[in-house]
C-alpha cells in the first residue's frame, strides 16, 4: 500500500505550510464590497500565526487592514523623497536626502518597513546619540530631533497616503529631548553697537545692521532685490530665501512658504541709502566689467549675489580683532527678538517680524525671555494703578 502524504490542514484559519505558519482571512474590498481571502505566512510558530491573525481579524472590521508588503525602509524612503522633489525646496530635499543616507539607510535601510515599531526607531536614536556623528561620537540631540521630524512625515504618509502602515511607529519612538532653535550667545545692546561700528568700515556693514534691525535670516537677507525695498515707505518685503546646494547659489521659498513686510526704523533707511551709493560707485568703477544685473541688494565688489557662507565667515573676522563674546550670524536674529519681547512688543507681533508661521513656535524659542517679562508684570501693573490714583 502507498502511504498517505500528510496533508498540511488549516484549523480555524491557520496552518503549517513547510517550516513556517500562515493564516488566512477574509477582507471586505472598500470599492467594490467583495470579500476576498487574504494569505500572509512566515510565522516561525503556530502561537505567532495566531496571535497575527487575531489582530489582522480586528483590523479587518474596522477598515484598517493593510496588506502584506516586502518594500524596505530604504526602497520606501527612496520613493518617498522622488515623489516630493516638485513640492519640497531644493535644499531641504538635499538635506533630506542626506539626513537619511546617512543616519537611517546603514542602521535599518534593508528592514522590511511593516516590521518597525516604535522600538526599533527608539533603537536608532540612542544608536545615533551614542556613536552615530564622525569618528565614532555622538550626534547633538538636536539632529535627532531633526532626523525624527523628517522620518515622522515619512512614516505619516506611508500610513494616510500610501496605506503600507495601519499606525506611525515613529509617532511613538523615545528621542533625545531639546530646545528647538536654541539660542546661543546673545550680546547686550551695547555689545551689538559696538560690533556694528567695527562692521562700519567693510562694504557690506549694511547686512549685519539690517539683520539686526530686522531680525531676518541669513537666506532671507541675501535674496533680497532693491525691488523688495521701500525706503520711503520704511519697510523691506521678504520674498525668498538663498541657499548654497553643491556648490550652487540656489533661490527658493522663505522658510514658512510666505512672503512678509518688516518695517525699518529711519536709521535702518539712511544705512540702506548709503549702501545704495556705494554699491552704484563700485558699479562704475568696475565699468563692463560688472557682473550683475543690478537687482541684489547684497553683492560683491563685482555686482555677483554674495553666498551665504561669505557673511558668516566675514562675522568671525571682524570679531578677532575685539574682546566681544564669541557669538553666530544668527544669534543677531534672537538678538532681535529677545529685546523686543524685553520691551513689551506682543509675541505676534514679533512672531510676524522673524516670519514664524505660528506665535506658538515664538512662544517655544522665547520661553525664557517671555518668563523673564512676567516676572516684571505685577510691579508694572501695581504701578499703573497707583499713578492713576
Amino acid at each position: 500500500m502507498t502511504a498517505k502524504k500528510n496533508t498540511p490542514k488549516l484549523r480555524d484559519g491557520v496552518m503549517k505550510r513547510g517550516n513556517t505558519w500562515s493564516y488566512v482571512i477574509r477582507v471586505t474590498d472598500p470599492e467594490t464590497g467583495e470579500s476576498k481571502p487574504k494569505w500572509v505566512g512566515g510565522f516561525a510558530t503556530e502561537d505567532d500565526a495566531k496571535a497575527a491573525r487575531d489582530e489582522a481579524r480586528v483590523k479587518a472590521r474596522r477598515g484598517e487592514y493593510v496588506d502584506r508588503n516586502t518594500i524596505t525602509v530604504r526602497e520606501y524612503l527612496d520613493e518617498w523623497l522622488d515623489g516630493h522633489a516638485m513640492e519640497i525646496k531644493p535644499r531641504t530635499l538635499s538635506d533630506y536626502r542626506s539626513c537619511i543616507r546617512l543616519y537611517v539607510t546603514p542602521r535599518i535601510g534593508t528592514m522590511r518597513l511593516q516590521a518597525v515599531r516604535p522600538s526599533t526607531i527608539t533603537k536608532l536614536y540612542r544608536d545615533l546619540t551614542t556613536t552615530g556623528g564622525r569618528n565614532g561620537k555622538g550626534l547633538a540631540p538636536k539632529t535627532v530631533t531633526h532626523l525624527h521630524a523628517i522620518l515622522r512625515k515619512a512614516f505619516r504618509d506611508a500610513v494616510e497616503t500610501d496605506q503600507l502602515l495601519d499606525s506611525n511607529p515613529v509617532e511613538r519612538a523615545k528621542r533625545p529631548r531639546t530646545d528647538v532653535d536654541e539660542p546661543g550667545n546673545i550680546w547686550t545692546t551695547a555689545q551689538l553697537q559696538t560690533f556694528l561700528q567695527v562692521a562700519r568700515g567693510h562694504r557690506l556693514f549694511a547686512f549685519f545692521h539690517l539683520a539686526a534691525y530686522t531680525g531676518g535670516r541669513r537666506g532671507e537677507l541675501l535674496n533680497l532685490k532693491w525691488s523688495d525695498v521701500d525706503l520711503d515707505g520704511k519697510q523691506i518685503t521678504i520674498t525668498g530665501s538663498t541657499a548654497v546646494i553643491k556648490g550652487e547659489r540656489v533661490n527658493g521659498t522663505t522658510k514658512s512658504g510666505r512672503s512678509r513686510v518688516v518695517s525699518i526704523d529711519p536709521e535702518t533707511v539712511a544705512v540702506l541709502r548709503e549702501h545704495r551709493k556705494r554699491q552704484a560707485a563700485e558699479r562704475l568703477l568696475v565699468g563692463e566689467d560688472w557682473r550683475g544685473d543690478n537687482a541684489y541688494v547684497f553683492t560683491t565688489g563685482w555686482g555677483e549675489p554674495v553666498y551665504p557662507d561669505t557673511v558668516t565667515s566675514l562675522m568671525s573676522k571682524l570679531l578677532r580683532g575685539t574682546t566681544l563674546p564669541r557669538s553666530r550670524l544668527h544669534d543677531l536674529r534672537h538678538l532681535h527678538a529677545t529685546t523686543l519681547l524685553l520691551a513689551g512688543v506682543p509675541v505676534h507681533v514679533v512672531a510676524a517680524r522673524l516670519g514664524h508661521a505660528d506665535p506658538a513656535i515664538t512662544l517655544r524659542v522665547y520661553a525664557h525671555v517671555v518668563r523673564q517679562a512676567e516676572a516684571s508684570a505685577a510691579d508694572i501693573f501695581a504701578k499703573a494703578i497707583s499713578e492713576a490714583g
